[in-house]
């Protein structure tokens, strides 16, 4: 079994969270983290960048100068790639940038992931969040109660509303249900702290009865 420290809503260690060491994984999916992280980056690229070829150059057809007698390069057209103001030879297009990744990679590279995170110590099971009020300052003060210091984490069973407007002005902190966590926000975060309620989910997850690695 490996333990994973528990901390109370006063910041103090209140016990030991068990997971069955059946879970986790640690002798294959390193190559499936990276794959898993390339494809989510991949994913949000938007694709739009463009640029003119010269048959898309606002211009004349006519061409620049005589063909012959004038003892200069015979030219063309001045949407040519070669004069400044003209197209774009090979530039880009838009295009899609996804990438597909079979289901059972996906889940190996969510178990390796955070079988990882449990194994070097990054994730803390924590009570349940106190989200009565929206208030960022609120939010802040109980995040540093809980060891929530620079970049991180936060894993719940159910994301409130209160929960997500205290969150969203800090730019470091990133809260998100158990159910929904991804690959990419588990090896980027490196603090990870799970309620109770979303550790259980996540359980769920790593024995592959929820939720889909996105």
């Amino acid at each position: 079994m490996s333990k994973l420290p528990i901390r109370g809503n006063d910041g103090r260690s209140s016990g030991e969270y068990e997971i069955a060491d059946s879970l986790l994984v640690f002798d294959k999916g390193a190559q499936a983290v990276k794959d898993a992280v390339v494809r989510y980056q991949a994913n949000h690229r938007q694709g739009s960048a463009s640029t003119k070829n010269k048959g898309e150059v606002a211009g004349s057809n006519r061409k620049l100068w005589a063909q012959k007698g004038t003892g200069r390069a015979r030219t063309g057209l001045r949407q040519s790639p070669i004069w400044r103001g003209g197209g774009v030879a090979f530039g880009p297009r838009p295009r899609s940038f996804a990438k597909d990744m079979p289901k059972q990679v996906a889940r190996l590279a969510f178990r390796r992931a955070l079988s990882d995170k449990i194994a070097s110590g990054s994730v803390t099971v924590i009570g349940a969040i106190d989200d009565s009020t929206p208030k960022t300052k609120a939010f802040a003060a109980q995040l540093r109660t809980l060891g929530g210091v620079g970049p991180t984490l936060i894993i719940t069973d159910k994301v409130s509303a209160n929960l997500r407007l205290g969150a969203r002005n800090l730019p470091l902190v990133e809260v998100v249900n158990a159910s929904s966590v991804n690959t990419y926000q588990l090896v980027r975060y490196p603090v990870i702290l799970v309620t109770e309620a979303g550790m259980k989910a996540l359980e769920l997850r790593l024995q592959g009865g929820v939720g889909e690695e996105s």
